[in-house]
């Protein structure tokens, strides 16, 4: 009879014996990792892991989490002593225990710290042409497998390791093959010419507090929900002309509501990881600068909030795997806390110039990565007492503060993005109360049955107070220059979701006292189908109700828009003739959309929907994030559209396939092709030139700067519609066709087809004017058919946009859908200025020639996550 502890020896001599037969990088890829001019591409990388895990000795586990957005595998490597394996999810259970501490005592808690193991994340190359991570990670597996040595075995023992080894493997497979395309070539160590993720690009790490894309949710449940980690970090790449790695902590400003214990811990792991790079003799070591401490959302940036010290490294890039020589006197400072290229305190090494190579960024993540784990392995007891710490004062603060909670009534503008809402909060691991009967609260507000209550008396408290509540961007000493210019945040200054998705959300500052029921999985709200001679109505105030009217098109089943309200049906309800009953019902528990009974047949006051054409701009040049994102809404709502790039457009006869055209948001002269400085200026990022993230940390380049940017563009990938383009979009609105331009693009029918307005915020300095990722106050004319379904007020996100005055001489051809609040129009974010903006136009339509122009002026579909103003864009879509 085997007993445990034969188990455990058998399984500790199998591991020592498996370890002295583990493969390493070298023999298997056929390189050094890192080596000039070679990558392992992810499908061998994948292959290594299996290879790696058989050979192990039971201390590493393989989980592939499931395709990306490509079809990939996603994995998710595992690697701790075979005694952990042999518990492990007892150590899941009490780590998660100590994470949410409510109800224990603190003698169970110091029980569970002698038990647990601390949990520590590292995620690689998210940015896609950062690809220093993707290279590093299975080095690093290996050293851990491989090693005997003290340290080593300490780790082992006491962490249990987490390690993603590429965040975006079909960006890292995109990125591999044309580096491999383009080698000895002109156009070596360049980037790609499209997105390096099918919708977001360099956006994909702005997807953390929403997770739109899949990718986003697999590290969601490993973060949030089902391993909730002591520390996490992510391994990025920044400029090439500055410091050679930037370590944690970040520098000012600092966001409010994480635990201090948090901020102090992102200085101790950063002190030990620097610490290590100077002992392994790397210099070029910088930390508590260029990254702020107030970020967009994004994974190292929401984890504090999730009481996990989430940390970043940003290296230096090389030209992808081609070497970069970087002269001394192109090195420079000009960033946050580092204003000159010169020795610091926490820069006490800097790097002497010199040629800079892939093998050197791995070196130096490997390094960090290892150097995080090492102090975990140290102070393991002190790392989980803190997890046990900041989960039970967050959630005292949480109980002592105003609000105490915030309250999401069924009765919603549009309930079923409410609920998409509280589903998004529930991939968060937040926890949410449903009401099981109605109730009010001491104000005499009153909330049916099913409403739910989100407490501040949890341990993610701070996380809800971002999500749920108003913010305000500090405008204070760290955010302003020295000449009182304002200094932009990094990419948001707000990531308000209630705002962005025009939810109702109402804080309460006593706790609720109702009947409530935790909320235990995803609400899936089913549609209801109830059956009327006449006919039946489909809300218009619902987004979801577009998803409908598509798949009532994909069944060839006619629908009619109500333009005058009667018999109950408002402007923007659709209108489905009886006869098809069980596709009605089909549709309706598939997108939660009720199909209501008529009163009585409708003859007048509608119009027939057709299905549109839908042209969507797609240009080289890097790609543009706006048009991925866009692609992503268009498929969730099951908008059928074609992607269109620069020769099919010169060609013209474009009305003869397309109704609408859309151009997501870029500059003119990006658009045209007029300059490529134009071009490069918007780096793929939708043409908002200094609204990129690269913007954050600017004389080192910035996250947003990561990864190969040397070399030109292949002809073939050049990008610009040049006249003849210009001269097709003209025809094809000529002739009746719909033109739609977002955000920045707005301007490229007013510089280019004569559209007649102006915008009022050209010209206007950043002191005079500043509003960077906001949400401020509107006005709808919701008797316009492009704001048919919206309420008469609302919020919309800044963003860098326009606003307009309409200066034609045919000023009857143009309509104000939207526009800005008289006074008080910031709801959270960062607003100087607010003068220049007040009252003026944010969404216009303009007739030219047969067809129209929609300016809308802002990121109305932004990230697939602004879904309060999704139907501006969608009612421009069916006619």
């Amino acid at each position: 009879m085997t007993t445990p502890r034969l188990l455990l020896a058998t399984l500790l001599l199998s591991g020592l014996a498996a370890a002295q037969e583990v493969t390493t990088p070298e023999k298997f890829f056929g390189f050094q990792l890192g080596a000039d001019k070679k990558m392992a591409r992810w499908d061998k990388i994948v292959e290594y892991y299996g290879v790696l895990e058989k050979q192990s000795g039971g201390r590493m586990k393989v989980v592939n989490m499931g395709p990306t957005s490509m079809g990939n595998p996603f994995l998710m490597v595992i690697i701790t002593a075979p005694a952990n394996f042999a518990k492990l999810d007892r150590l899941r259970e009490v780590n998660a225990r100590l994470c949410d501490p409510r109800g224990l005592s603190e003698a169970q808690a110091h029980a569970l710290v002698d038990e647990g193991k601390a949990v520590i994340v590292q995620s690689m190359s998210l940015h896609a042409t950062e690809i220093g991570g993707s290279q590093m990670a299975p080095e690093l597996a290996y050293d851990l497998l491989a090693r005997h040595d003290e340290e080593t075995r300490r780790i082992l023992d006491n962490v249990i390791f987490i390690e993603v080894p590429s965040f975006n493997p079909d960006g890292q497979i995109m990125v591999t093959d044309w580096y491999y395309k383009q080698l000895g070539t002109p156009y070596e160590g360049s980037n790609p010419p499209w997105l390096y993720h099918k919708y977001a690009g360099h956006d994909d790490n702005r997807d953390a507090f929403q997770t739109n894309l899949v990718e986003s949710q697999y590290m969601a449940r490993i973060l949030f929900t089902e391993w909730k980690p002591e520390a996490y970090v992510d391994h990025h790449h920044m400029g090439g002309n500055g410091a050679r790695i930037y370590l944690p902590p970040y520098a000012e400003p600092v966001r409010p509501y994480a635990d201090p214990i948090l901020w102090r811990e992102l200085s101790w792991y950063g002190a030990h990881m620097a610490y290590k790079e100077e002992e392994a003799g790397l210099s070029g070591v910088i930390n508590d600068a260029i990254y702020s401490g107030w970020g967009h959302f994004g994974f190292h940036w929401i984890t504090p909030f999730h009481n996990i010290a989430g940390m970043l490294t940003e290296s230096a890039s090389a030209r992808l795997a081609t070497p970069q020589f970087v002269h001394p006197d192109q090195l420079r400072g000009n960033t946050r806390n580092l204003p000159v290229y010169e020795a610091e305190t926490i820069f006490p090494n800097p790097w002497p110039g010199g040629w800079w190579h892939l093998r050197d960024i791995v070196e130096r993540q490997k390094v960090s990565a290892w150097a995080v784990l090492d102090l975990a392995a140290r102070n393991r007891e002190t790392v989980l007492w803190n997890a046990y710490l900041k989960g039970k004062r967050q959630t005292e603060r949480g109980a002592a503060g105003r609000p105490a909670a915030y309250l999401i009534s069924t009765l919603q503008h549009d309930p079923l993005t409410a609920v998409k809402l509280v589903n998004k909060l529930l991939a968060q691991g937040i926890e949410i109360q449903r009401a099981t009967r109605p109730f009010s609260t001491p104000d005499g507000m009153t909330y049916p049955a099913g409403s739910f209550a989100v407490s501040l008396a949890q341990p993610k408290m701070g996380l809800i107070r971002y999500l749920l509540g108003r913010t305000f961007y500090p405008d204070n000493e760290w955010t302003r220059n020295r000449d009182g210019t304002p200094s932009r945040p990094y990419d948001m200054a707000t990531d308000t979701m209630f705002e962005f998705m025009g939810v109702r959300v109402d804080p309460v500052d006593e706790p609720v006292e109702a009947a409530m029921e935790k909320l235990a999985a995803p609400v899936e709200p089913a549609g209801k189908m109830t059956r009327g001679p006449s006919g039946y109505s489909v809300d218009g105030r619902l987004n979801d109700s577009f998803r409908a009217v598509n798949l009532l098109f994909d069944k060839n089943i006619a629908v009619r828009r109500v333009d005058k309200p009667a018999a109950g049906l408002r402007a923007g309800d659709f209108v489905v003739a009886p006869g098809a009953e069980a596709t009605l019902e089909a549709i309706a528990r598939q997108t939660g959309v009720d199909f209501t009974p008529l009163r009585a047949t409708v003859s007048t006051g509608t119009h027939e929907v057709k299905r549109q054409r839908i042209a969507l701009y797609q240009r080289y040049g890097g790609g543009n994030i706006d048009e991925g994102w866009t692609r992503l809404v268009f498929e969730q709502f099951g908008f059928p559209y074609a992607s269109i790039f620069d020769p099919e457009i010169k060609k013209g006869s474009l009305n003869a396939k397309y109704d609408v055209l859309i151009f997501p948001t870029d500059s003119t002269a990006t658009i045209t092709g007029e300059t490529a400085a134009a071009g490069a200026a918007a780096g793929g990022r939708g043409g908002r030139g200094a609204a990129g993230e690269a913007a954050g940390g600017r004389g080192a380049g910035g996250e947003g700067a990561g990864g190969g940017r040397g070399g030109q563009t292949p002809p073939e990938y050049r990008t610009g519609l040049a006249t003849e383009g210009v001269n097709a979009i003209r025809d094809f609105v000529q002739k009746g066709g719909t033109l739609v331009t977002l955000n920045a693009a707005t301007a490229f029918p007013v510089d280019r087809l004569g559209i007649g307005v102006r915008n009022v915020l050209a010209g206007k300095s950043t002191k005079e004017f500043w509003c960077p990722g906001s949400t401020l106050k509107v006005t709808f004319d919701n008797t316009n058919p492009l704001a048919y379904g919206m309420p008469s007020q609302g919020l919309a996100l800044y963003l860098d946009s326009p606003a307009f005055e309409i200066t034609a001489q045919n000023a009857e051809d143009y309509e104000t859908v939207v526009r800005y609040a008289d006074r008080e129009l910031l709801e959270s974010g960062w607003l100087v200025g607010e003068e220049n903006l007040a009252r003026r136009a944010a969404v216009v339509s303009a007739k030219l020639g047969q067809g129209k122009v929609v300016l809308i002026g802002f990121p109305a579909q932004h990230r697939a996550q602004t879904h309060g103003t999704y139907k501006l864009l969608f009612n421009a879509l069916v006619r």
